[in-house]
């Protein structure tokens, strides 16, 4: 494979390169625990954000495809940050493990949280409006895998 190849890839994969190490960076940072509570709290957002019902309310009459977009994903990211937040407070955060401590899981579970933003991206959520994500369109586009992609995170945390 050829070196601009490669580069073609890498900048069409950028999203989730930037999600991965995203995550990653918040669970070296938070701990380990706290990217569980993190991606349980993805789970509820997403459950809450669907049913939102005040988009229309909130943009008014004269709205574009854009912005009711940009809406969606910041209400998303308030019901994904007050979720985890209250999760935070219920469960247990377990041992403190800030750093590289348990490195291996801590990439596990950061794909994990990247699958369910890739999926929620595809069907749900609709950050495909405003960004091109590249070749992993082809892996989670499929509205037949959609509840596959959702059931992987969970089948981590409960192995993990």
């Amino acid at each position: 494979m050829p070196d601009s190849d490669i580069v073609t890839l890498l900048q069409e994969s950028i999203f989730v390169i930037a999600v991965f190490f995203g995550f990653l960076f918040y669970s070296l940072i938070r701990g380990r625990n706290y990217l569980v509570n993190l991606i349980i709290g993805l789970y509820f957002a997403l459950l809450i954000s669907l049913e939102f019902p005040y988009y229309d309310a909130i943009l008014g009459a004269a709205h574009s495809d854009q912005s009711r977009a940009i809406l969606m994903i910041l209400v998303f990211g308030a019901f994904t940050i007050g979720s985890t937040a209250l999760l935070g407070r219920f469960l247990h955060q377990g041992e403190y493990d800030r750093g590289v401590t348990g490195i291996h899981r801590k990439v596990i579970y950061s794909v994990a949280a990247t699958v369910l933003v890739m999926a929620y991206s595809f069907h749900a959520i609709p950050v495909t409006e405003l960004i091109d994500p590249g070749p992993v369109q082809a892996l989670f586009a499929s509205e037949s895998s959609f509840f596959f992609w959702l059931f992987i995170p969970i089948l981590i945390l409960f192995f993990l």
